[in-house]
């Protein structure tokens, strides 16, 4: 199967690979990935403008339990829409660093931190340009929050567009999944003990989701107390004031929760996993 998958390549190879994954799933899949996405709007009273993202999007940030955190990480933030929902429900007294390596996406970021919260939350955001993955070289158990919403393969976006459709191989997958590796293994180390980290990707492949996971456990939690997988818990209460929409419900796999939108009325695709740090690496 291995050496067959490998030779999987464009949109007949794309086609295979998924099959081969969920089956006879993947045609409602593919025709809910054809419609388009139902973005919600997130109007936080002060800001200037409204944000729009999708539902699924809201779910995993809201699953990120900020309301006794002090300092809190996004640390791929760009184009800046979890990081809203994470604001918009911190303490008064808490700070954001919102984070995006690359200097474009990173001007986004800040256009919509700027124009999509008022200046009260504002103030207290630092929006940087920085390698996610190498932060953990300079700083370490250093935040008590972190979000991690991680670059992936996509396949929504894939699947929409020729150019990336007729390139794609499983390649793909395993350079996506390195880079994913790299930031989740410095995101671990800048937690501080007790803090709790939400990964996500918008992939639908287990080696970019459940894969990275089990990758955690063997590299910091072979004795089983390093760290823990929380069931989420999202209350939407705590965003009422700034967004009207139900909660998704999710399905659960072997180390975190996916929604998909063949069966959620067009929200996710999304994959998420909520753990808590436990002891100090150090």
């Amino acid at each position: 199967m291995k050496q067959k998958s490998n030779k999987l390549t464009g949109a007949q190879g794309f086609e295979q690979f998924y099959t081969q994954i969920y089956g006879e799933r993947w045609n409602a899949i593919k025709e809910a990935f054809k419609k388009e996405n139902q973005a919600v709007e997130y109007k936080i009273p002060g800001s200037q403008k409204s944000y729009y993202l999708d539902a699924a999007s809201v779910f995993a940030a809201l699953c990120l339990p900020v309301k006794q955190a002090e300092n809190i990480l996004d640390l791929c933030a760009a184009p800046g829409g979890k990081t809203l929902v994470i604001a918009s429900r911190m303490n008064e007294d808490a700070k954001l660093s919102s984070n995006e390596r690359s200097p474009e996406r990173k001007h986004r970021l800040q256009t919509v931190v700027n124009e999509c919260l008022p200046e009260e939350i504002n103030s207290r955001i630092t929006v940087s340009c920085s390698d996610g993955a190498t932060w953990c070289t300079r700083q370490t158990e250093c935040f008590d929050c972190i979000l991690l919403d991680a670059p992936c393969s996509s396949e929504r976006h894939v699947m929409l567009d020729d150019k990336y459709l007729n390139t794609w191989s499983p390649s793909r997958i395993k350079t996506v999944s390195m880079e994913q590796w790299a930031l989740l293994s410095s995101a671990y180390r800048l937690l501080q003990p007790g803090g709790y980290l939400l990964y996500s990707t918008c992939a639908i492949c287990p080696q970019e989701n459940d894969d990275m996971l089990e990758k955690l456990i063997k590299k910091f939690n072979r004795e089983g107390d390093a760290f823990t997988f929380i069931e989420p818990s999202p209350d939407l209460s705590e965003i009422e004031a700034f967004v009207k929409m139900e909660l998704p419900e999710y399905e659960k796999t072997k180390y975190g929760y996916e929604i998909f939108p063949d069966v959620q009325n067009g929200a996710g695709p999304i994959f998420f996993s909520l753990i808590k740090k436990g002891k100090s690496i150090n």
